[in-house]
């Protein structure tokens, strides 16, 4: 299963749900991949890969040639390999709009290696740049981690209608497989109030757990490992083996239950898995 983390607004955790996900499937035995696409490479710091040794990175696999394969890294949570992403990505939509077919070159530079792995994550840029848009082609879900807050309220609803646009004008189906919240301040009315809006209108589409606004899963990446090897009995690592936990149940679904509700903005989009 290939899963895009994507939202166009940052510091939603979009990074740390990334990691922290494809950590607790590594840990049960799962083999995954996590492509990091962001210029900054925080899910490869995260991962324990030091920043001096970043490259070769994801941009030498799409646009010099070199093989998906000799760019992997192992990383220090177990069962967890990484193309690692690095400043040079920050000229890569430059760089494809020159290229033919430039939104399956992400897919295509991955066919050779993609069925080593049974998840591969696609953490992407804070924007539905090219990247992202590669990410959602070759990508069978995908998951919009956002924090209970009035402005990412906002942008959750505009990233749907982004992503809908580039489905209709893509010709592609990938999955909406949840929105899950994240830095949630539990007893915060405010937040509360977020939740329950999104939840009366997106259903089933909202994962059960929410993600705490935590310090240790904060401190995690600066020790360059994920919550699992940090503070494994946290309750930041709790949660996200829940939320994990419901990720491995909805992808082993072949057809979601649910769809992406009808606004005046967007209309209903029935999805299928890969």
């Amino acid at each position: 299963m290939k899963i895009a983390l994507i939202n166009n607004k940052g510091g939603t955790g979009k990074t740390t749900t990334c990691v922290n996900v494809g950590a607790c499937l590594g840990a049960a035995g799962s083999r995954v991949l996590i492509v990091d696409l962001d210029a900054q490479a925080s899910a490869s710091l995260s991962l324990g890969v030091p920043f001096q040794e970043l490259s070769p990175s994801v941009y030498d696999v799409l646009f010099e040639g070199l093989p998906a394969a000799a760019a992997l890294r192992p990383t220090a949570a177990k069962g967890v390999e990484v193309l690692t992403g690095g400043m040079a990505l920050a000229s890569a939509d430059l760089v494809l709009a020159e290229i033919p077919g430039r939104e399956n070159k992400l897919g295509e530079a991955l066919a050779g290696i993609a069925q080593g792995y049974d998840y591969i994550f696609f953490d992407c840029p804070p924007s539905l740049s090219m990247l992202s848009v590669n990410a959602l082609v070759a990508a069978d879900a995908y998951l919009i981690p956002v924090t209970p807050e009035y402005l990412a309220l906002e942008g959750l609803i505009g990233m749907l209608r982004a992503v809908d646009e580039a489905k209709k004008g893509l010709g592609i189906n990938p999955l909406l497989l949840g929105i899950a919240f994240t830095m949630v301040i539990r007893g915060l009315n405010s937040a509360r109030e977020i939740i329950r809006l999104v939840r009366e209108q997106y259903g089933d589409l909202v994962f059960n757990t929410e993600i705490p606004r935590s310090v240790k899963l904060s401190e995690a990446p600066s020790f360059g490992g994920t919550i699992l090897q940090h503070a494994p009995r946290s309750t930041g690592a709790e949660s996200y083996e829940r939320l994990t936990d419901e990720v491995r149940q909805r992808c082993s679904v072949s057809k979601p239950k649910a769809a992406l509700p009808a606004t005046n903005d967007t209309a209903a989009a029935g999805n299928t898995a890969a």
